[in-house]
């Protein structure tokens, strides 16, 4: 789930070392966290954010695959 993300995020800023992705693993659910350049967030969210929603919805299709639940938090 962590390289769906990263790989994502890489693909779609201007700065890609400075992009983070960290996960923090409960029973049910796993909260994966990305953090990018500040000039980057409008790009990773898109308009209306649009992108966050698709990014989102693919990582909840990735997760059902393993039985799993995973929430995306996009960090400022």
């Amino acid at each position: 789930m962590k390289d769906l993300i990263k790989y994502l995020a890489c693909a779609l800023v201007d700065h890609p070392e400075q992009v983070e992705v960290t996960e923090v693993e409960g029973e049910q659910t796993s909260v994966i966290e990305l953090k990018v350049a500040k000039e980057d967030l409008g790009k990773v969210i898109g308009k209306q954010g649009r992108t966050a929603r698709a990014m989102r919805t693919l990582l909840s299709a990735a997760s059902a695959k393993l039985d799993k639940r995973a929430v995306l938090e996009i960090i400022e």
